[in-house]
């Protein structure tokens, strides 16, 4: 994706936050989707599909896959000029239809671990913080001209579709992946090319950041928590919860994560002083 793809896709977004009605949880809208519907994997195609660090990994499991094997064969990183963190996006077929890897004819191959734009559609979600909104977030449904799911009878509220759609398991994770992506620190500061790969590592390449901890001095370094050591080499989630933890120690300086003093050298020290400063 370019740097014009990137600002085309910013405008659509600032667009539909402008236009696109409010919606509460309790608010209410006709939709289906299944392979009846006239339109069934139109909406699989030649579309920027944003992966969550918990998109990633679920994905990958699923696939019996490396985190770093999903990424290099199914997704890519655009860069901009003006890009502050690395995002990870799905890498569509080289067809005629941009289509999506995972979709059959009979619906999506991994249905059950579908990222989170798919898991949401039609329903979009602006958050407190997001850029563009103001005040409290909001619900909105995204109307595309080929989608005939509007047409169906089914009707739901928008808590039911969430709920139906298993979007409460993704909210833990996506809240903390939030507060990294609008630390005040990157309002302030930019993200050097070791940082930038740091926060790519910690976010989506999980198995290479268990790696980093047990093949590294990483585990001398610092002092866990009574049991985390062994949930971090098997729990896939609490390694994702302490990878968050680690960006806001490593990059934002903040203390999350206790030093075993004894162990750093001069120059750590007083960079650790300069971190509890802060």
């Amino acid at each position: 994706m370019n740097d014009d793809a990137m600002k085309e896709r910013e405008a659509l977004a600032r667009e539909i936050l402008e236009k696109a009605p409010r919606l509460s949880v309790k608010d209410k809208f006709k939709f289906a989707c299944h392979p009846g519907v006239p339109c069934f994997n139109a909406c699989c195609g030649n579309v920027n599909i944003t992966l969550t660090p918990l998109d990633v990994l679920r994905m990958s499991r699923r696939l019996n896959m490396s985190t770093s094997d999903f990424l290099a064969k199914y997704t890519f990183v655009p860069f901009s000029e003006d890009q502050k963190l690395p995002f990870v996006f799905l890498r569509m077929m080289d067809n005629d239809k941009k289509s999506c890897p995972f979709v059959k004819k009979d619906g999506c191959s991994v249905y059950s671990d579908r990222p989170w734009p798919c898991r949401m559609y039609p329903v979009g979600q602006a958050a407190p913080g997001d850029p563009g909104v103001q005040g409290e977030g909001f619900y909105f449904l995204m109307h595309e001209d080929h989608c005939k799911g509007y047409e169906e009878d089914r009707e739901w509220t928008v808590a039911e579709w969430t709920e139906n759609q298993g979007v409460g398991e993704y909210e833990e994770a996506g809240e903390l992946f939030k507060k990294l992506l609008l630390h005040p620190y990157l309002s302030q500061k930019e993200l050097d090319p070791a940082r930038m790969e740091m926060f790519y590592m910690a976010c989506y390449d999980l198995d290479k950041f268990r790696r980093f901890v047990f093949e590294s001095p990483f585990l001398r370094r610092f002092k866990l928590e009574e049991g985390l050591e062994d949930k971090l080499r098997s729990d896939d989630i609490e390694l994702m919860r302490f990878a968050f933890r680690w960006l806001r120690f490593a990059i934002f300086g903040e203390m999350t994560i206790e030093v075993n003093k004894e162990l750093l050298s001069e120059r750590e020290v007083e960079l650790l002083k300069s971190k509890q400063n802060v």
